[in-house]
């Protein structure tokens, strides 16, 4: 009977569990559909401004004009700068143990190189016990409202970079593909380099999202067979356009990647909550199978018991 209880109680605890994560699955759930709109929503324009201050940044070189501080590559890379996107809770699966892992490879490959992080979420903090120094800390909201949000964040980057403290910055986020697919992906915002071969943001495979690698790389394509090209008139300079075109596209991409970010969390632990749902429900099954057993188990003895009580007093 003792065991019994025990089996019960167990089953009543996990059932108690089961519920928790199946609302915390809903939470996440109704969470991941808002932040998969707003990062739909905004995917294009990211990623045609990007293509268009690169074609920009193509055009001034091709006319000679000098190179803007932003697009001037450095002879040596003394020292870089790390963004890290992480979130502030947990229960998300290895959604930030995965981006941490990432950025840790990428330092390895380049040794002898200082890095500093940046840091946005609060689970980005556990590189302080892993010695790296962090020159920043940003908080980290679930809906972001607007591009204005990234500005403190683009204006640390680009006054540092300025001042020659960072020879390269790099924002580390995940990327989000699907529900059940995010990809840790670690991109170069500065200096702009015009010849990447780097991907777009939150490239899918969905054409009706419009910004697929393809889609962009056909629609350039296109341009250039219907003889536009890349010829454009600059006015007043392309060195002033682009002064005004740049942290604006810095703001931008620091925004999607925060919005790329938020959908592959909400994402992640909708799937870590589910699967821990279906967990809890295979044992819930198999413990009451198990008391059941031990139940039957209980009343054969019971019967067993009383049937040989039943024989002594015969006897």
């Amino acid at each position: 009977m003792a065991k019994t209880k025990e089996i019960s109680r167990r089953i009543k605890s996990i059932s108690n569990t089961k519920k928790i994560t199946r609302a915390m699955e809903m939470v996440a759930a109704a969470k991941m559909r808002k932040a998969v709109d707003a990062v739909l929503g905004t995917r294009t324009y990211a990623n045609l401004s990007w293509e268009t201050v690169l074609h920009l940044a193509a055009m001034s070189h091709s006319k000679g004009g000098e190179v803007h501080p932003f697009l001037t590559k450095k002879d040596k890379t003394e020292k870089v700068a790390m963004i890290l996107i992480t979130s502030n809770r947990g229960m998300c699966g290895a959604y930030n143990s995965a981006i941490i892992a990432k950025v840790k490879d990428s330092i390895a490959k380049h040794p002898g190189v200082p890095v500093d992080f940046i840091l946005i979420g609060k689970k980005g903090l556990s590189v302080y016990a892993q010695k790296y120094p962090v020159a920043a800390e940003f908080p980290k909201h679930d809906e972001m409202s607007n591009a204005r949000e990234a500005l403190p964040i683009v204006k640390l980057v680009m006054d540092e970079y300025l001042a020659g403290k960072y020879d390269k910055i790099f924002v580390a986020y995940t990327d989000f593909v699907n529900p059940i697919k995010q990809i840790p992906r670690i991109k170069q915002l500065l200096p702009i380099n015009i010849d990447t071969e780097d991907e777009y943001l939150g490239i899918v495979s969905d054409a009706r999202v419009g910004t697929s690698k393809e889609i962009v790389e056909g629609k350039r394509l296109k341009h250039l067979r219907e003889g536009h090209g890349f010829d454009y008139i600059f006015e007043p300079s392309p060195e002033e356009v682009l002064d005004r075109m740049i942290p604006r596209l810095l703001e931008v991409q620091v925004y999607q990647t925060l919005l790329e970010a938020n959908a592959s969390e909400h994402s992640a632990r909708m799937s870590a909550m589910h699967q821990a749902t279906e967990a809890a429900n295979d044992m819930v099954s198999e413990l009451t199978l198990f008391y059941n057993k031990a139940r039957q188990a209980g009343i054969t003895a019971e019967i067993a018991e009383i049937s040989a009580g039943a024989n002594a007093l015969l006897d």
